[in-house]
């Protein structure tokens, strides 16, 4: 049984402890096995808690054969709940150490693995939002449990692999499932949150570049860059265009958030049947493959690719360096990353007409899921991780970045990228819910900025205009003496 962590649970855990780090070891050398449904999973978390205080961790998991915490082996079958495992008793500083079975996925949560039809290889691939690293290894799996990971993988002879972090080299292991496998080490990371952790191994193809710009103080600072997909589709892989625009995206980003990108490498992969158009993994970003395109691509397709990469490069600041404490404010990373992705489009790449594409396509989008009965307000009411799963759709997306387009009207355009750079200044490396925005856009500028957001982000429905033209009639061919727009909606909104 997968249990769905609710709100509740994840505040009085996030009170309860702090999360120092992971070391995360995970198996994958017997991949290329057809018969091996799982791989091995090993994971050591120190975190700091109330004295006494008893809390859970939480691994979905096909067996677990070892718990140990602060020295002490717990007994499986009392702690472990089904996909949670009861930490009884903890002190002020804690070890825990968690070993087992996770099973490979075909759903694209969790650790997914793939064989190409063409040629038989094997390639594996992580997605997690908002909670599927639980599918992988023991994690504290809420957004506002941040912590820096360390990444070990185990993969077969010949395999490639990579991961948030550096790849610091690999060594033939006969620790894993299959003897004299290829172990890969990783420069630990930031403090993140877990959803945005990866793991990428197999036989890609993989190109490498780099970026050499200034960072905001005027350093030079140079970003090493890859790109990475299936050895089938490598000549389809238009590396020259891809880095272009990556290149542009970092001129961009760091000069318009004042804020210099904070994660090290940037590499992006292209997976085979992956769910969802991209992630924003930082080190790391993971599309679907459907962005490369073996018989060629119209221009369309070309901009969409581009308004995705640069809505998964602004996520570096808008979620991955700030991110949500939790889920009912995921607008505060995807309403702006959609926003940002056309943005950034119209003034640092080639693609100036994004704004009209969104208009006609993502627009369009929210005001067809804003008449159903299923809408919500774009601030949502996120009960567990369930309800999380469902929220991301034209409201969270679309309509969320087209009242943000009308707030930096309503502000001004200066004042909200102000208030963007004093949001990231303040609260690098943390969590923030709606307050903390409006805290620091009201102080950029001297709009209320509150009750803006109280009739546009906690409510739903779209406002219906009508045209009066008193004294007019149908047959009437003379122009109206005067005419009158007027709004329909509850509440009415500016």
């Amino acid at each position: 049984m997968v249990s769905s962590l609710t709100r509740d649970e994840a505040t009085t855990r996030a009170e309860q402890i702090r999360v120092v780090d992971y070391r995360v070891t995970v198996d994958l050398s017997g991949a290329e096995d057809p018969q091996c449904a799982t791989f091995g999973s090993e994971v050591t978390v120190r975190f700091t808690a109330d004295e006494g205080a008893e809390s859970f961790i939480d691994f979905v998991h096909e067996s677990v054969s070892s718990v140990e915490l602060n020295g002490e082996l717990l007994d499986v079958d009392d702690v472990v709940e089904g996909s949670r495992i009861r930490l009884p008793g903890l002190g002020e500083a804690n070890e825990l150490r968690v070993v087992g079975r996770a099973l490979y996925s075909r759903s694209g949560e969790g650790l997914h693995r793939y064989v190409d039809p063409q040629d038989g290889s094997v390639y594996i691939y992580t997605q997690y939002e908002p909670a599927d690293c639980r599918r992988v290894f023991a994690v504290f799996e809420q957004p506002d449990l941040k912590a820096e990971f360390h990444f070990t993988v185990l993969t077969p002879q010949g395999w490639l692999a990579a991961s948030n972090g550096e790849h610091l080299g690999a060594q033939p292991s006969d620790d894993g499932d299959v003897p004299g496998a290829l172990s890969h080490e990783f420069a630990p990371t930031q403090r993140i949150s877990s959803y945005i952790t990866t793991i990428l191994a197999g036989p890609y193809a993989r190109v490498t570049d780099e970026w050499t710009g200034t960072d905001p103080q005027g350093e030079t600072v140079s970003i090493p860059l890859a790109l990475y997909c299936r050895r089938a589709l490598a000549e389809a892989m238009d590396a020259e265009e891809i880095f272009a625009l990556t290149k542009q995206g970092l001129d961009f980003f760091p000069k318009l958030f004042a804020f210099a990108y904070p994660f090290g490498k940037y590499e992006q992969a292209f997976v085979p049947e992956y769910n969802l158009g991209a992630m924003e993994n930082p080190g790391m970003v993971t599309f679907t493959e459907d962005y490369l395109f073996p018989s060629g691509a119209t221009r369309a397709q070309r901009a969409g690719r581009a308004n995705t990469l640069m809505h998964e490069m602004s996520h570096m600041w808008f979620g991955d360096l700030v991110t949500m404490r939790w889920w009912d404010d995921l607008w505060l990373k995807e309403s702006f990353a959609e926003f940002m992705g056309a943005y950034a489009c119209v003034h640092a790449t080639g693609y100036t007409d994004a704004w009209v594409t969104f208009a006609l396509a993502r627009k369009e989008w929210a005001y067809r899921q804003d008449q159903l009965r299923t809408t919500h307000p774009i601030v949502a009411d996120i009960v567990d991780l369930e309800a999380a799963r469902q929220n991301f759709d034209g409201i969270t997306y679309a309509k969320g970045a087209s009242v943000l387009k009308q707030l930096v009207a309503f502000v001004g355009e200066e004042s909200f990228m102000d208030a963007c750079r004093a949001y990231f200044r303040r609260f690098a490396f943390r969590n923030t819910d709606l307050s903390d925005f409006l805290d620091v856009l009201d102080e950029a500028c001297d709009h209320d900025v509150r009750a803006w957001a109280q009739l546009w982000l906690h409510t739903t429905g779209v406002p219906v205009l009508s045209l009066d033209t008193p004294g007019s009639s149908a047959d009437d061919a003379a122009a109206p003496a005067g005419a009158s727009l007027t709004q329909a909606a509850s509440p009415l909104r500016p």
